[in-house]
């Protein structure tokens, strides 16, 4: 049964110490809100991030492989793309660049995008990266402003990369993307929520961190063919500003927690679209 503790102490699902029900913030981890409005006993189970880097985990790889599913003979096998879904099949399920949002006037792809991934390796790097990067965003902001980071990231990243798309299509190492998807622009999108939080709180070490992660992994994308920059940097920027907007000091509410639930299920609801709307497109 759901039962809010009002009184009492409950265990942080930061750090694991004893706080107050009523505490403000955790007094060993910094953790805002350690007590989820009374609910941390039934919510701890799920993780400091509510069972966010659970739901990214089963929901991609889940598309992933419907998306295989849906290739049929049409799956990819080169040395860089290793079972690779269709251009097709990804088109389906929701991916975004300026073929989508501009061509076909699937706006809400920028949604979806971030959820689908290009192949076996593709898939293999992005979840590793959500593994690491989600709790520690989780820990700093709280989780309902993790999925709010997240989700904005991912908006911002696929936005700036299909218009870059349609402005200066097909040029090399500046052009944007005409077909793009994965979890790339919501990954750069935490690195900037972390780098935020360091500049404003004056926690250096991890804001020095994701710098360095950032920095490196977007140098490496120029160099690889195939890599959507313009997703990284929109990401990035996205995460960083709504970081900011979200106020790294300050303490997480439970409006972010409700504005999070919405955004997964707008993401959610990109998804379906694109599978219904997309039909059409497939069987015209």
């Amino acid at each position: 049964m759901l039962k809010r503790q009002r009184t009492g102490s409950v265990v942080c699902p930061g750090c694991g110490y004893l706080v107050g029900v009523n505490d403000d913030r955790c007094y060993n981890c910094g953790r805002w809100n350690p007590s989820l409005w009374g609910f941390s006993p039934l919510l701890r189970r799920l993780g400091q991030d509510l069972g966010f880097v659970q739901l990214i985990m089963v929901g991609t790889i889940g598309l992933y492989i419907a998306t295989l599913l849906a290739s049929g003979p049409s799956i990819r096998t080169g040395a860089m793309s290793l079972l690779a879904p269709s251009p097709q099949s990804l088109f389906l399920f929701g991916a975004s660049g300026a073929v989508p949002v501009f061509g076909a006037h699937r706006w809400w792809t920028v949604l979806s995008a971030g959820w689908l991934h290009a192949g076996l390796l593709h898939i293999l790097f992005n979840l590793l990266w959500v593994r690491q990067l989600a709790p520690e965003t989780a820990h700093l902001y709280g989780p309902g402003r993790t999925v709010i980071i997240y989700t904005v990231s991912s908006i911002v990243g696929f936005t700036l990369s299909s218009v870059m798309g349609m402005v200066l299509p097909g040029v090399p190492f500046i052009g944007g993307a005409m077909f793009t998807v994965g979890a790339s622009a919501p990954i750069f999108g935490l690195l900037g929520a972390i780098v935020c939080y360091s500049r404003v709180t004056g926690s250096s070490l991890a804001g020095s961190q994701a710098w360095q992660y950032a920095i490196i992994l977007f140098v490496f994308g120029l160099f690889m063919a195939g890599v959507d920059n313009y997703a990284h940097a929109g990401g990035f920027i996205g995460g960083y500003a709504t970081a900011w907007f979200l106020k790294p000091s300050a303490e997480e509410k439970m409006d972010h927690l409700i504005a999070a639930l919405v955004c997964v299920l707008a993401t959610l609801a990109s998804i379906v679209a694109s599978i219904v709307l997309g039909l059409q497109y497939l069987i015209d």
